[in-house]
């Protein structure tokens, strides 16, 4: 059954002359940001943001600050089912990859693939599948089975041969921490991740990425604010190079400041036991424009095109290939 489901990877240059595709999630973090009369003007002063926290953290031999830039490849994934006897492919996921160009030694590096992560099938299971599933219940709960399509889906890309054919290392995917969950600072601390802090419980977030294969950590990064969550296999301190980490950090720190202000771009750093809050009204905005409620009504959108489009026709492909998905 594994044979049946085939991916197709597809590779574009995230800059200042990005436009989404049709096929992008337009609530997904740069697609957002190239939408618009100030798209130009937002992509430019977020590439000058991420290039800026690249330089901060890799701070040895770069005494003017300016040694490396960081180059983005938005990596669309398409899946084919050829048990549903259709040649249509369907917008499984999206990621970034980054690149890191050393001006001094004029050379290329490469990044890690994964960063942000972007779902249709994941809308469909928060936007429409969950309240759905709760609409007439008292209390609020998630059947015994949430994510399970999602994360073996995931699981296969990640270990087909079209991602190890372009990319060496497992993807990272580093998001917000939980607004739910507190979190303890501990003693640990690595030079570019930063001091690790340690929840008190698994969150909704946490336990549909464990789905998928990944396991989470959380660091607060040099002259950060607040924890970022790594979703990860293996061990990410040891797999993975300083460079690698810094260009994942300053990428997707630079959205969560843009996106989430309150607690990423807030003006005081957080303390020993953190609980990250959207209510927090000392913080300071980006120079980017950006609609976070039209975002929210727009994941339920992309969650009824995932329900039309692909888990309503190939359902019953999708349930057996389910119950047979073994590696």
């Amino acid at each position: 059954m594994n044979q049946e489901l085939s991916f197709n990877i597809k590779r574009i240059c995230f800059d200042e002359n990005y436009q989404p595709s049709d096929s992008t999630r337009i609530t997904t973090n740069f697609a957002n940001l190239a939408r618009g009369t100030s798209r130009q003007q937002n992509l430019r002063n977020t590439l000058r943001m991420i290039d800026n926290r690249f330089n901060d953290l890799a701070h040895w031999d770069n005494p003017t600050g300016d040694r490396y830039a960081v180059e983005l490849e938005i990596i669309s994934v398409e899946m084919g089912i050829e048990a549903a006897g259709s040649s249509n492919a369907f917008p499984l996921i999206e990621i970034l990859k980054t690149g890191i160009l050393d001006k001094k030694a004029n050379k290329r590096i490469a990044g890690i693939a994964g960063n942000n992560f972007s779902s249709y099938v994941r809308d469909y299971d928060f936007s429409v599948l969950l309240p759905e599933y709760n609409a007439n219940r008292a209390e609020f709960s998630t059947p015994a089975d949430f994510g399970d399509l999602h994360g073996k889906l995931f699981q296969q890309f990640a270990n087909s041969s079209a991602y190890k054919q372009c990319f060496d290392k497992p993807p990272v995917i580093c998001i917000s921490a939980s607004t739910s969950k507190t979190y303890q600072r501990s003693g640990n601390q690595h030079p570019v991740l930063g001091v690790e802090y340690q929840q008190n419980e698994l969150s909704s977030t946490d336990r549909y990425f464990a789905k998928m294969g990944l396991q989470v950590r959380f660091f607060l990064p040099p002259n950060g604010v607040a924890p970022l969550a790594f979703y990860f296999q293996g061990d990410l301190l040891a797999d993975y190079s300083n460079l690698e980490l810094i260009a994942t950090i300053s990428t997707m720190e630079t959205f969560q400041r843009i996106y989430r202000p309150e607690i990423y771009n807030a003006n005081s750093v957080a303390g020993k036991l953190y609980q990250p809050s959207l209510k927090n009204q000392d913080y300071s905005l980006t120079q980017i424009v950006y609609d976070r409620e039209e975002r929210g009504q727009l994941a339920i959108k992309q969650g009824q095109f995932a329900q039309e489009h692909f888990i309503k026709p190939y359902k019953n492909v999708l349930e057996k290939w389910a119950a047979n998905f073994a590696f």
